[in-house]
């Protein structure tokens, strides 16, 4: 749920319908995303979960420039999951590019809209979708 270097943060699951802002956590170099009540407790998100931001994202690589993504929705996904001890956590946009959580510029603030299916499909319980006067064959047509 959250990047490996986040690990000795409190931490918590992320709520559909609240800001969470991008912040620098205390005695870490990581930027991750945190509450505006706490900033020191890492809000950790699930892989698909859907971002809106409240402008267009900043990011940079820890160097002078930022850069800006002209977007401000993405969906939260893990990039090189192979790749042990690096950064995986990201956002990905609609054009399919994405950026580490960790690049993230400090103080952007997002809503979380949509939290992914956490149960798998079998798991579910299925009820058929019943819509009230419909025919279940559709009419005939006459012919001539």
């Amino acid at each position: 749920m959250c990047d490996y270097s986040l690990h000795a943060v409190a931490t918590r699951p992320a709520e559909v319908g609240e800001t969470i802002v991008t912040t620098t956590f205390r005695g870490t170099s990581t930027r991750g995303f945190a509450s505006e009540a706490d900033m020191s407790v890492a809000v950790c998100l699930l892989p698909g979960t859907e971002l809106a931001f409240a402008d267009n994202v900043r990011y940079d690589n820890r160097w002078i420039w930022t850069r800006t993504v002209n977007s401000r929705v993405g969906k939260f996904g893990k990039v090189d999951p192979h790749i042990p001890d690096r950064h995986h956590d990201a956002i990905e946009f609609p054009d399919g590019k994405y950026v580490l959580v960790t690049q993230l510029v400090e103080g952007q603030r997002a809503t979380v809209l949509q939290l992914p299916v956490t149960q798998p499909l079998g798991e579910r319980e299925h009820k058929p979708q019943i819509i009230a006067d419909s025919p279940s064959t559709p009419p005939r047509l006459p012919i001539g």
